[in-house]
């Protein structure tokens, strides 16, 4: 019988012991993230106006330094400090991203909610509308709205936000279709409530969770299709730093063996969004609590 009962117990203290390793494993990349996101911010808020040093001043006799004390992470080709460039750049690509993500989100919110409280041939409408703009992709649909205006920042805002609110709009229908069933919704119909009031009062907060997390995972994904139009040619001037026009420039240098001005700009792109995607997928974990159950089995 004692050899029964240790065979018994044990599962559970291994599946116990599982749980608390994927506990605290998830606890380090949340902290690991949220300190990588705070110091990204922090970065691109406080270094521009801290360094008094001109980001586009050019001396061609520092070209293509290696990384050293008086730059750590090198010169450019003609001659440039490439962390300023990497922290205007990072600015950059965070204000596209933030921006467009938050019109985009607000786009998709409207159209999903609308779509689902309405219901019937405004439904239908609506969604074959998104299924149309779904069929082409984002890259290129990004790069013919962004040819219509002159290089900017704001031109490549709009091109982000027009071609990303379509998986918000669906997330939105979705949560808002499941929600017109509640009692909640059922009793202020029953009293009075019109369509809109129902709504603008019941459902759109109900669904805000949803959307603020699909807003941040669209961040970092916005934060790519912007450094992507740049690498092409079709963002930001030349002149501007960017994440994607410092890759871009850097093309040449890395075929001659110099890595750093190829190296850097990069991990400026990847090591922020990895960040902010790891903060939205504990996010996701805390307002899902079903499907946090499921990944702790």
């Amino acid at each position: 019988m004692a050899d029964l009962t240790l065979t018994k117990d044990a599962p559970s203290r291994t599946w116990r012991s599982h749980g608390r390793t994927r506990r605290s494993t998830r606890t380090v990349r949340v902290t690991a993230s949220a300190v990588i996101v705070a110091a990204t911010v922090l970065a691109v808020l406080v270094v521009p106006p801290v360094v008094q040093l001109d980001e586009q001043a050019i001396d061609l006799a520092l070209k293509l330094r290696p990384p050293s004390l008086a730059h750590p992470f090198g010169t450019d080709d003609v001659g440039r400090d490439l962390l300023l460039r990497c922290v205007y750049g990072l600015r950059v690509s965070l204000l596209v991203g933030l921006v467009a993500a938050l019109v985009a989100t607000v786009i998709g919110t409207a159209v999903g909610a609308a779509a689902a409280a309405f219901g019937g041939w405004t439904d239908r409408i609506v969604m074959r509308l998104v299924d149309t703009f779904s069929s082409v992709p984002h890259l290129l649909l990004g790069i013919f709205i962004v040819a219509m205006f002159r290089p900017g920042v704001w031109p490549v805002i709009v091109s982000v936000a027009l071609t990303h609110w379509l998986s918000t709009a669906r997330i939105v229908r979705s949560e808002v279709l499941s929600l017109r069933s509640r009692p909640f919704v059922d009793a202020a119909v029953s009293g009075g409530a019109s369509r809109w009031r129902v709504t603008a009062r019941h459902l759109l907060p109900a669904v805000l969770p949803q959307a603020g997390l699909a807003a941040v995972l669209m961040v970092p994904h916005a934060m790519w299709h912007e450094s992507a139009l740049s690498f092409l040619g079709l963002g930001l001037p030349t002149h501007q730093a960017s994440l994607g026009t410092l890759v871009q420039t850097a093309r040449g240098s890395l075929l001659a063996g110099d890595w750093w001005p190829t190296l850097f700009p990069g991990l400026f792109l990847i090591v922020p969004t990895l960040a902010i995607a790891g903060l939205a997928g504990a996010w996701r974990e805390r307002i899902n609590p079903r499907r946090r159950s499921e990944l702790m089995l």
